[in-house]
């Protein structure tokens, strides 16, 4: 493995990044295609948080938490920081200390495939995290990882400078080159779903408005009267 920190990465667009934050990680994985979505390994911390920013990448070893402190200097208001490590790990790599140091640089959160803890001290102070653990067990800070290099999230490759959104649905990442695609698709989503939820308000089921009947049809299912049901 690599051991580098690279610097002067360049970020996505922030104007784009924070609308396409507003549009919320279910929208905008939809919109681009079911892709980018880290899985549902990665789940907040907190209830009803939504936030969005550009990648920090750090790649740790496992219980070893160096390269993150390494990342925090390579951070800069408007990231997001996106941790992972060689190997699985549940440790606590991550805490309140940690978050201070981001918070102060602006930092919007941590996305981390692996454990945190301080976890009520997190959310009383309101950063962001969205993890695969919460674990109190400790780290260590001796190996050398790498600080702004493409990680796999999730089967996913998260790239420095690519768009992250998180809320309660999970988290997606958006390519850095795509951002702008991504927002008009995805506003166009929104578009057709604001037409079906008036329709659904209105009553109209989903098996008329999405032609789901001629679909029913076409696999062999058919309406029957009770009580005349095959008993086979």
């Amino acid at each position: 493995m690599s051991t580098v920190i690279v610097t002067g990465v360049t970020r996505a667009d922030p104007g784009v990044v924070d609308q396409l934050t507003e549009l919320g990680v279910a929208t905008v994985h939809e919109a681009i295609g079911r892709a980018g979505y880290l899985g549902p390994g990665l789940r907040p911390i907190q209830d009803g948080v939504r936030t969005g920013g550009t990648a920090v990448t750090a790649l740790c070893w496992p219980g070893d938490n160096l390269m993150i402190h390494a990342a925090v200097e390579q951070c800069q208001a408007g990231d997001l920081l996106v941790v992972t490590t060689t190997s699985p790990c549940t440790d606590g790599m991550f805490g309140e200390l940690l978050a201070t140091s981001l918070a102060a640089r602006g930092v919007r959160g941590l996305v981390i495939e692996a454990g945190v803890r301080d976890v009520a001290e997190l959310r009383a102070m309101g950063f962001g995290v969205w993890s695969a653990a919460v674990s109190a067990q400790g780290t260590v800070k001796e190996t050398a990882g790498s600080v702004n290099v493409p990680v796999s999230v999730g089967g996913q490759i998260v790239r420095p400078g690519d768009a992250i959104i998180a809320d309660d649905d999970g988290v997606v990442c958006v390519p850095r080159a795509d951002v702008g695609q991504a927002l008009e698709a995805a506003r166009a989503r929104v578009a057709r779903e604001e037409q079906s939820r008036k329709a659904l308000a209105d009553g109209r089921l989903g098996l008329d408005l999405y032609g789901l009947r001629d679909k029913l049809a076409a696999r062999g299912v058919r309406y029957v009267p009770a009580g005349d049901q095959d008993s086979r």
